[in-house]
């Protein structure tokens, strides 16, 4: 009795042996194989996307209150709603590097198949770079170039030295060679500060009579812009031209000047030409300013990171030309905008 229970025994036991290797070489063995895949697929975009699956794109953005910057990223939405495989996760740096830096490690956690980015700073810049290229995940840079962009996949902008040189050569034009400038300049060290200063004062070396009495920053802003002007206004000291980086800080130095009774006495140039800046063109208040096609530049960006995504070749830099916008011709461009 006990020797047919002992047999029985054996029995289950080498049919259940027999179960589990058998599962084994069916399930485990092919599970593990699928799990390495996906890893794979994430770290690269590239596999992903040859296998017809979703595309996902990390946008990184330094801070979604800028007026500007809002018509960036509306440039990378109208190219995500051409296409039927992508998908756009978008991210608010808030100006701080700190919390950008988190951003592109969540970014890189999930595994997204390529980032579009524009950093909060130029120094944390190169950093996010340096960190997402030790991963397989392509990088496009737009607009902000810094020391180390070019370790980026790609780079989408416009040449801010380029924006200098048209408006102050327009209002060079203006002033017949002559008078004394004020330059408002965005923050401190920002690419965008540095080229457009850079151009100003290239055009102010040719013409002799030309000189700056004032300049600081006002960041970007039309508050600030405004708060900047009334000092000056208040300094005693005469200029005959504001010059401005960009056009907010142009539409609150404007502002400034008609509420002091002295906007027929000194012109105003800008660089974006934003919506509202070019309504204030249209009445003659601002003289200039520069367009600054931030959807081209967006939809540029989301459509190279897209194609690095696929494995395909891009442009290493993509460079979107900015146009003089003046009262003769601020009916095309406000039509653009519609």
């Amino acid at each position: 009795m006990k020797s047919k229970q002992r047999l029985v025994s054996m029995l289950m036991s080498l049919a259940l042996l027999v179960l589990i290797i058998s599962g084994c070489s069916g399930g485990g063995v092919s599970s593990t194989k699928a799990n390495n895949q996906a890893d794979n697929e994430g770290a690269t975009g590239t596999k992903a996307a040859d296998k017809g699956k979703q595309i996902v794109i990390g946008a990184a953005l330094p801070d979604w209150s800028d007026k500007w910057l809002g018509y960036l990223q509306d440039g990378i939405r109208k190219f995500e709603k051409t296409q039927n495989d992508i998908k756009v996760i978008y991210v608010d740096g808030q100006q701080d590097a700190n919390k950008q830096l988190s951003q592109i490690e969540t970014f890189i956690s999930q595994k997204v198949d390529a980032i579009v980015f524009m950093p909060v700073d130029d120094a944390t810049g190169a950093a996010v770079v340096d960190r997402v290229k030790q991963t397989k995940i392509p990088i496009v840079v737009v607009n902000r170039p810094f020391a180390g962009v070019e370790k980026a996949d790609a780079f989408i902008g416009s040449k801010d030295i380029e924006a200098g040189t048209m408006q102050m050569e327009e209002i060079a034009k203006l002033l017949g060679g002559k008078g004394d400038i004020a330059i408002m300049m965005g923050p401190m060290g920002h690419a965008a500060q540095i080229g457009r200063t850079d151009g100003d004062k290239k055009v102010l070396a040719k013409h002799p009579d030309m000189k700056v009495v004032l300049e600081g920053s006002a960041s970007w802003d039309r508050a600030k812009g405004m708060a900047m002007m009334e000092n000056w206004l208040h300094s005693g000291k005469e200029f005959n031209a504001v010059v401005s980086n960009n056009d907010e800080m142009a539409i609150g130095a404007i502002m400034a000047a008609e509420a002091a009774g002295k906007l027929d006495k000194i012109v105003f140039a800008g660089v974006d030409a934003t919506p509202d800046a070019l309504e204030f063109v249209k009445s003659r208040k601002l003289k200039v300013t520069v367009y600054q096609n931030a959807d081209g530049q967006g939809g540029t960006a989301l459509e190279t990171a897209v194609k690095l995504a696929k494995g395909e070749q891009v442009e290493k830099n993509i460079y979107v030309p900015f146009e003089i916008v003046t009262p003769a011709n601020v009916d095309e461009y406000i039509k653009k905008w519609k």
